[in-house]
């Protein structure tokens, strides 16, 4: 079982909380242009397996890209359920599901059932936030960073579910 979300990263960050002196008011920067990077990811909370895909944007056809990605990375024996939102990319009649796995809708209004949305609140707590980006090959750059710390073992770690044990 995967679970797949996007996020978005970029020029308009998020500010997140900091180490400072009691009573003091550290300042943070805080970028104000319009330049993104959506990120694609999944993981298997289970096993730690991960896949991601850094887009300019979302689309059907980025989204097919990325379920053939997960399919590689899980293994060509293996059938992969796949747990994700209710986007209108994920739901398109052009989406092209390989013949391998099979898509589980959570309900609508329901992040904290997402796995996903954890791993990206350890990107932007550890790498994302307070920080100003040049350009879009920047913001490129530091999602893939940011990506590329995610071991195994802290994907498990960020991603562990006790549900999932029993099931398994």
């Amino acid at each position: 079982m995967w679970f797949q979300d996007e996020a978005r990263i970029g020029q308009q960050g998020t500010l997140t909380r900091v180490w400072a002196e009691r009573g003091s008011r550290p300042r943070a920067v805080r970028q104000t242009e319009y330049q993104w990077a959506y990120v694609f990811g999944a993981a298997d909370p289970l096993t730690g397996q991960s896949s991601a895909l850094i887009a300019p944007t979302v689309s059907t056809k980025l989204m097919s890209t990325h379920l053939k990605m997960i399919c590689e990375e899980a293994g060509d024996d293996t059938h992969v359920v796949l747990v994700l939102d209710g986007a209108g990319w994920h739901k398109a009649k052009a989406l092209k599901v390989p013949a391998n796995m099979t898509l589980l809708f959570l309900p609508p209004y329901s992040p904290e059932l997402m796995p996903m949305e954890r791993v990206w609140a350890w990107m932007r707590q550890h790498d994302l936030s307070n920080r100003v980006f040049v350009d879009a090959e920047e913001i490129d750059q530091a999602c893939a960073a940011s990506w590329n710390k995610l071991t195994p073992e802290r994907i498990k770690t960020i991603t562990h579910e006790a549900w999932l044990e029993r099931a398994n």
